[in-house]
């Protein structure tokens, strides 16, 4: 989970990372890192020279139309995520972070059968959306009695994703890009 902390000691989640995703990229070209990386699974991580980046891109063309097609998927993701902050209710804002997590999850095979186990807490769940806990738990338990989504302390479901996408508005198209592996 990518957050950013506020000088006042509140957090924004940023993002929901996946394996093979880049953490700190950004970083190799900058600097230091601008966020903090909270895992929320069990993680692997592979670490990269930064003083050797730019030799790799060089040596291996292919690599860095990948790095930079993971970047541009990456930045999609984000900006879909301000789409929701600046235009969904809280009942959209939900549903499309629950059809972004399972459906990113099914694409790296953390989901085959459609459910995505992970814990995530309403807190960040709230963190992320923008809204209150107390909103955050009327908002999951609407989207249950709507039958969209099953998003529990340890899981998320989503019963009928075409039916969760047209409810939050997601072109179905979207996601569905070959994603590379590195």
């Amino acid at each position: 989970m990518r957050t950013r902390l506020l000088e006042d000691g509140r957090r924004q989640v940023i993002n929901f990372m996946f394996p093979g995703d880049f953490l700190g990229l950004q970083a190799a070209l900058d600097g230091e890192m601008s966020h903090a990386v909270e895992a929320v699974t069990s993680v692997t991580l592979c670490v990269f020279a930064r003083d050797r980046f730019f030799d790799m891109v060089a040596s291996q063309p292919r690599l860095a139309f990948d790095m930079t097609w993971l970047a541009a998927h990456e930045e999609a993701a984000l900006e879909e995520h301000i789409v929701s902050l600046g235009q969904r209710n809280a009942r959209e804002r939900m549903a499309a972070l629950a059809v972004f997590l399972v459906q990113r999850a099914h694409d790296t095979g953390l989901a085959p059968d459609g459910v995505l186990t992970i814990t995530v807490t309403q807190g960040q769940i709230a963190d992320m959306l923008g809204l209150s806990l107390v909103h955050t738990n009327r908002t999951l338990q609407a989207l249950r009695r709507l039958q969209l989504v099953d998003w529990t302390v340890n899981s998320i479901s989503i019963p009928d994703l075409e039916s969760a996408r047209q409810f939050a508005g997601i072109d179905g198209n979207s996601f569905r890009l070959p994603r590379p592996y590195i």
